[in-house]
């Protein structure tokens, strides 16, 4: 089993629910909730850097929870 450097997102502050990120395996990013720690999502790093570019873009601001 693999153990990975997990590193909690500087905007989680102290808050219960971080969102942490490693690198894995075969030039992967890794992502988990604190909640579900179990839970590991794997991308690339190219995607996930498209992500935080949408991110940072506002192109997530106007979602709702359904």
């Amino acid at each position: 089993m693999l153990t990975y450097n997990w590193q909690k997102s500087s905007f989680s502050g102290n808050a219960g629910n971080c969102v942490y990120v490693a690198t894995g395996e075969h030039h992967t990013v890794r992502l988990r909730e604190s909640d579900e720690p179990e839970v590991v999502l794997a991308t690339t790093p190219a995607t996930f850097g498209g992500f935080i570019r949408a991110v940072k873009a506002g192109a997530f601001d106007r979602l709702t929870a359904g």
